[in-house]
């Protein structure tokens, strides 16, 4: 799909606005990165709450999410097209529930959720291309941000070890 064909998309429908990231998922390079940047600042924008509304939104994202990725992609007619970030938002979102409110973890908690959305071990990768539509779009960021909040758990016990 040629990047006009994208814009234009963008700019006539909500659900891409919301889908693109406000549009960080049409930036030339590394869209998934420009959406997982998007994610951080929407982190940053959010009060601070307890874990258990903060997880009841990301209950509440992921659902949207699941809705907004899936009607996207069947408007473009591509499954997963790269400029969906709106699973990278939600996806660092969930890593960063893992990591203290300090400049140092949230860091972590962004290079960690790339590091493994990109490389996508397994099962990620088998569910990137075994399940459909949003919920397969959302699905595998999910994992990928549980694996990261995991490595930064063990990470944050094995710093404060007497």
């Amino acid at each position: 799909m040629r990047k006009s064909d994208l814009i234009a998309a963008f700019r006539k429908d909500p659900v891409h606005w919301a889908a693109f990231g406000l549009g960080s998922g049409l930036l030339p390079w590394a869209p998934g990165t420009w959406g997982t940047v998007v994610g951080v600042v929407v982190f940053l924008l959010l009060p601070e709450m307890s874990l258990s509304v903060y997880l009841a939104l990301l209950v509440v994202l992921f659902v949207v999410g699941v809705w907004i990725c899936g009607a996207s992609a069947r408007k473009l007619g591509i499954h997963d097209h790269g400029s969906i970030v709106f699973d990278e938002i939600f996806g660092v979102l969930v890593t960063l529930a893992a990591v203290p409110r300090e400049w140092p973890w949230i860091a972590a908690a962004f290079v960690a959720f790339r590091v493994m959305d990109i490389a996508k071990p397994w099962p990620i990768r088998d569910m990137d291309h075994g399940i459909r539509g949003g919920l397969g779009i959302m699905l595998d960021d999910w994992l990928a941000a549980v694996y990261a909040a995991i490595v930064l758990l063990l990470l944050q016990h094995f710093l404060t070890m007497p």
